[in-house]
């Protein structure tokens, strides 16, 4: 382990002299043992200069492994002090904002009723921004979608349901309640989007550009759903969300859907792991109560039309 603390050490302060003072050794001491290193891998890890060593690629591959490595130690440390206590553990989960108003709370409530010492931590944002936090380790499982720029080579992506998208503003917006409307009537309203790439920035693109119209000038970039809803509330700016998001505002009475329907549809998101790992007991609990959840939306769905 003392060989993987010298390879952080290493990347962080890019001094051997700095490096062997951090986890206590001299400094030949910290040379002997990252000769040794390149010596059983066969290959350069570090390039020496006069003030001080840098990483070659090989050094930056061993590096992250060295982080996932003490994460999982971290962990492991963290999980048996949780089952020594009575607890089941931790679980990090990651989620875009589409299931977090019913499908995210049901299974939370179900979860924290089943299993009361279980400690969750739920962290809401981007798909891009959650699968970069998983393959960092920060994350246990994310509920996502993988972007098709994304290599998938080291993740499981297992699907749940594709998500309807609604054009949303504040319940007094003119366009609130207006039956005949038009898509090339809403291009005069500002917009507030979350940026490139978005899913739902894609899916709207696609739609203007289908019926003719580019996309409106007069736009705000966010991802924040606190500060979208707070603008589209105050002003006459337009939004696009995730249906089940946006009737969650309905039922608040915050915000309206505007009557225009988008036929279509994001790619569906579904449950994302690291693939090869070993998911904690309090992983594989929260994503069975995760499935258990979701069967019993499908079964209270009305029948399709």
């Amino acid at each position: 382990m003392r060989q993987l603390g010298l390879l952080l050490a290493l990347d962080e302060h890019r001094s051997l002299r700095k490096a062997a003072d951090q986890i206590g050794l001299t400094q030949p001491a910290a040379t002997k043992m990252l000769h040794e290193m390149e010596a059983v891998t066969g290959l350069r890890l570090f390039d020496r200069y006069r003030r001080g060593v840098r990483p070659t690629v090989y050094g930056d591959v061993m590096i992250r492994y060295a982080r996932v490595v003490y994460s999982d130690l971290g962990g492991v440390r963290d999980e048996l002090m949780a089952i020594a206590s009575g607890n089941i553990g931790k679980v990090r989960i990651g989620a875009i904002m589409a299931p977090a108003p019913q499908l995210l709370t049901d299974t939370l409530l179900e979860l924290k009723r089943s299993h009361p010492r279980l400690a969750p931590s739920i962290q809401i944002d981007t798909s891009d921004v959650l699968l970069t936090a998983l393959l960092q380790d920060r994350l246990d499982v994310a509920i996502g979608r993988v972007p098709d720029t994304w290599d998938s080579s080291e993740i499981v992506f297992d699907p749940i349901a594709e998500e309807a998208l609604s054009i949303v503003a504040s319940p007094d917006h003119p366009e609130a309640r207006n039956r005949r409307l038009t898509l090339a009537r809403l291009f005069q309203y500002p917009w507030i989007l979350q940026a490139h790439p978005s899913p739902m920035r894609k899916v709207l693109e696609l739609v203007f550009m289908e019926s003719g119209l580019a996309m409106p000038a007069n736009i705000l970039e966010t991802s924040s759903m606190l500060l979208t809803s707070s603008l589209l509330r105050k002003s006459a700016t337009l939004g696009v969300m995730p249906t089940d998001v946006a009737e969650h505002y309905v039922r608040l009475n915050t915000l309206a859907i505007v009557p225009l329907k988008i036929k279509r549809r994001i790619p569906p998101y579904g449950i994302i792991t690291r693939k090869g790992r070993i998911l904690s007991p309090a992983t594989q609990v929260f994503i069975r109560e995760l499935k258990a959840a979701m069967e019993r939306q499908r079964a209270e769905a009305p029948p399709a039309a």
